[in-house]
């Protein structure tokens, strides 16, 4: 009898637990139907979410009001993320004509998004955006579908993260051909990740952070050497500009005798200085999405901290790239034969604008980081990691981190432009 009574007592509470986990299971669903019918003005992450989501499968990573999407489909891409929920600002620059349209565009499929995975070199002997013997013109530059159009295979996600694959087959202008597995992670970040790994106080701020891990593995034959040309892994965060935002790249301290020039800004001609300035080894780059420039900084010269700040809406994002512990060769994607192809710059930002024509993708706005040129053997592996931050509220608080991180007060920043 007592057998009988443990049984029942045990049935009731199975039941119970079962039912409250159902009941709970349901009312998070409904709140999320609930909340994604709702209206949001476009710059929202709520608006941005129905748009995917109606288009796409997409991934969400959340914890409260921090909120991350990733799409599969997009190579694993981070499109946007917010730090204030569906209401709050959407950070990534969505293409929202290209997504609609279905189209697949032949030189490149510019969907947006503010992490996307790249391999280098662009251009150069060893491209893989050209074809061997072509010139380097636009009509022959071509991005590899492996890292524009196929979708990456979601391996796993949870709330918190999501894992990515995918096998690739490329070859570059010089016909060496290259069998790699990428392997990608992207983490959302909880803020006492975000106070260990930046030594800060996010008190009074509201924030979101990734990181990405980025791991390419040389499963082919050979091994890729200078001689035949190397990949590298490249990460690409497209941003929504302002009138009002600031690209702020902190560069080592050293002569030009020894390091090199602070920055690079030959890529597609020289920026005006009402663009670009550079004052007490920081370089300052205006980034409101209204003429095309593109800058870079070298392996002698980068930090592993850069960021942006958007005055108008007050907004600072901090980029941090862990670099190699010993300088390293980076590919140079400059469309020429070159006479270094290893010349290339470890950190990069690009300020969209009208072509000659007058059309333009964006307005939209990137900061980019590389990993070194990789000389891998059969087997052989490399893991490139990038985490980003935004940061909204207190302007007081935004200011140290700002000093702390970046060396400058977000006055300084707001006074270069």
């Amino acid at each position: 009898m007592k057998n009988l009574i443990y049984i029942a007592i045990l049935f009731i509470g199975l039941y119970s637990c079962n039912s409250s986990n159902t009941e709970n299971s349901g009312k998070n669903e409904s709140t999320e139907k609930t909340e994604m019918k709702k209206e949001y003005k476009q710059g929202s992450y709520g608006f941005d979410k129905q748009f995917l989501a109606s288009k796409l499968d997409v991934v969400e990573l959340s914890n409260e009001k921090s909120k991350v999407i990733v799409v599969p489909k997009y190579q694993g891409r981070v499109m946007t993320s917010t730090c204030r929920g569906n209401e709050g600002n959407s950070y990534g620059w969505i293409n929202y004509e290209l997504i609609k349209s279905g189209e697949v565009l032949e030189h490149m499929n510019g969907f947006g998004g503010e992490e996307r995975f790249w391999l280098g070199p662009e251009g150069g002997q060893f491209s893989i955006f050209f074809k061997k013997g072509v010139s380097f013109d636009f009509e022959n530059w071509f991005t590899p579908k492996e890292i524009d159009t196929e979708a990456f295979k979601l391996v796993s996600n949870t709330d918190k993260s999501a894992s990515f694959e995918q096998d690739m087959n490329l070859e570059n202008y010089s016909g060496t051909k290259f069998s790699l597995k990428v392997n990608r992670i992207i983490n959302l970040l909880s803020t006492e990740s975000i106070t260990k790994n930046l030594n800060i106080d996010v008190s009074e701020l509201d924030e979101v952070a990734y990181e990405t891990i980025n791991k390419l593995t040389n499963t082919g034959q050979d091994s890729w050497d200078e001689n035949s040309g190397m990949l590298s892994i490249w990460l690409l965060g497209m941003l929504n500009p302002s009138p009002e935002v600031t690209v702020v790249i902190p560069v080592k301290q050293g002569s030009v005798e020894e390091l090199g020039a602070e920055v690079n800004d030959n890529y597609f001609g020289k920026i005006s200085p009402d663009r670009l300035k550079t004052e007490n080894n920081i370089v300052f780059f205006k980034a409101d999405g209204n003429s095309r420039g593109k800058i870079g900084i070298s392996p002698k010269r980068a930090k592993p901290i850069l960021g942006s700040y958007d005055a108008k809406n007050n907004i600072l994002t901090i980029v941090e790239v862990i670099l190699p512990k010993n300088e390293s060769k980076y590919v140079n994607s400059a469309w020429e034969l070159q006479d270094d192809p290893f010349s290339g710059d470890a950190i990069n930002s690009y300020n969209d604008g009208p072509l000659e024509d007058g059309s333009q993708m964006g307005p939209f706005y990137e900061i980019e980081s590389s990993s070194p040129a990789l000389a891998l053997k059969p087997g052989g592996s490399y893991t490139h990691i990038q985490r980003t931050y935004h940061f909204e509220g207190n302007v007081e608080k935004l200011d140290k981190i700002a000093q702390k991180l970046l060396g400058v007060s977000i006055s300084e920043i707001n006074k270069q432009f």
